[in-house]
């Protein structure tokens, strides 16, 4: 039971939270580098300060993962049709180079394309990082190194994007930056970070999130505004910002939030949406008419009843499903008997977006990274979600080395099935473990300390204006109220500060 006590609300948020001495998984794997953080250590000292540590750590995995794609940047991507599965290696960026024309100096959104697809299927800031990518890529030559090059220049500006992603993430609880090395070490990243561009709108998002955090809503929304102009999902934040803003009474923070947002989108999209519509507009009609396609619960349910589910249908299915989840988040912000975290909700609203999408591409794991690590930084459950995630990427891949190559070596079509409900199951629990967190929030790790919100920016220690049901009953449960000398609520705290009763 939590225990109404005085505290010093500056000195306990000055303390540094140490994963190795909170975290027992933290604390035995901390074994191969010296053992846990000890009494000699001094924190502060240095140059190496736990923020730097992470981008560090960031960047080497970073590179650990290009050492993997070695075999596909020497040959597999050009030669063979199934090496680069069966090495696990596959990368969008090098075949993209010449298939969307950039090899050619073709403008994005412009200049027409040749084959299926008439315009570049990608927003229109990502399009933008592409053709600067195309442009420090040297001419001439052959067309092979050309893609080489062009993977390299794109690997590098990513490890920026891998770099800014950990940092900020390290940064948005101040009393937990070590969080951090959950991004910085989570093997998903290193695996996927090079397939495709997604890095840019997931950076983009950590640190809107971090803006948010340092009660800066403007400037949350501009970032929020250029994360979607990069990719679609970031637009989901926007759902659970408003019903925690709704229950706390902070429109004015919500209202200079979209118009941020709003703002940063148009400008980035107005100018090639009005000089070139069929252009601009390819994205959303690729999205819409796009089949059902791999690592989706759509798919499977396709290959096991033998039904074919078309585009239409699925985006149907998937948007009745999500209407469904956003009435479940709406649920668990007003009903919750303790306001949820901000990251808490996003990370519930993508993960909800991820697990009815028509498609589930290995690399879009990484949107949910950095939500995970700051709703639930637990090393186990981080790490379950993981290897369910690892286990998915090495099926895909072995999946359509067996479905492209003639000797039928890989995946059958029942293994990856179970690659796909290991995907979904993994994401399934941590977004229990989450939603349990919310629901009773003495079990949730950021807040065994007596924090409300620390990535809530203006939410962090607001009272409640509106609440429902048996929320109503629960406001003196609140653990931060408006002055820091009064009383708090200290939910799960350690038994030497505070009696649990």
């Amino acid at each position: 039971m939590p225990s109404l006590q005085k505290t010093s609300a500056p000195r306990e948020r000055s303390q540094t939270v140490i994963p190795t001495h909170r975290d027992e998984v933290a604390a035995a794997g901390s074994e191969l580098i010296g053992g846990p953080y000890g009494r000699r250590a001094l924190p502060g000292t240095g140059r190496l300060s736990p923020v730097r540590v992470v981008a560090l750590v960031a960047i080497g995995m970073f590179a650990l993962g290009m050492v993997q794609k070695l075999p596909c940047y020497n040959w597999a991507w050009f030669r063979g049709a199934t090496s680069q599965y069966t090495h696990a290696c596959y990368s969008d960026i090098p075949h993209l180079f010449s298939g969307r024309g950039f090899a050619e100096g073709l403008v994005p959104y412009f200049d027409r394309l040749p084959g299926g697809i008439p315009f570049l299927e990608y927003p229109v800031l990502t399009g933008l990082f592409m053709e600067v990518a195309a442009w420090m890529t040297p001419g001439g030559g052959d067309l092979t190194e050309r893609e080489q090059t062009y993977w390299l220049v794109n690997a590098g500006l990513l490890m920026v994007c891998a770099a800014v992603l950990a940092v900020c993430v390290a940064r948005t609880h101040r009393r937990r930056p070590w969080d951090g090395l959950l991004v910085a070490l989570a093997p998903s990243l290193a695996l996927t970070a090079t397939i495709n561009w997604d890095l840019l709108a997931v950076a983009l998002t950590a640190a809107a999130v971090l803006m948010w955090a340092r009660s800066r809503p403007s400037a949350f929304g501009i970032l929020l505004g250029l994360a979607t102009a990069a990719k679609l999902y970031p637009v989901l934040l926007l759902l659970p910002l408003l019903l925690l803003c709704w229950r706390a009474g902070k429109s004015r923070a919500y209202g200079a939030a979209v118009l941020g947002f709003a703002g940063a989108w148009l400008v980035v999209n107005l100018p090639v949406m009005l000089l070139a519509p069929e252009g601009w507009k390819q994205f959303y009609l690729f999205s819409r008419q796009r089949n059902v396609d791999f690592g989706s619960v759509w798919l499977l349910v396709s290959q096991r009843t033998g039904t074919t589910i078309t585009p239409d249908r699925a985006n149907l299915y998937a948007l009745l499903l999500m209407g469904m989840a956003v009435i479940a988040l709406a649920y668990l912000a007003f009903m919750a008997p303790r306001r949820p975290r901000f990251v808490q909700l996003a990370f519930l609203a993508v993960a909800a977006f991820v697990l009815v999408n028509k498609v589930y591409s290995p690399q879009y794991v990484l949107w949910l990274v950095p939500l995970a690590v700051l709703a639930r930084p637990r090393w186990r459950d981080f790490l379950i979600w993981q290897a369910c995630e690892v286990m998915y990427f090495l099926g895909v891949w072995m999946y359509l080395a067996f479905t492209m190559g003639g000797n039928k070596q890989g995946l059958p079509v029942e293994g990856y099935q179970f690659a796909i409900v290991l995907h979904l199951l993994g994401t399934l629990y941590l977004c229990a473990v989450v939603v349990r967190d919310v629901l009773a929030p003495e079990k949730d790790p950021v807040r065994q300390d007596g924090s409300d919100d620390p990535s809530g920016g203006v939410l962090d220690g607001a009272e409640d204006v509106f609440v429902a049901g048996g929320a109503a009953q629960h406001r003196a449960r609140h653990a931060a109220p408006a002055s820091e000398e009064a009383q708090r609520v200290r939910w799960g705290a350690p038994e030497e500060q505070g009696s649990r009763g």
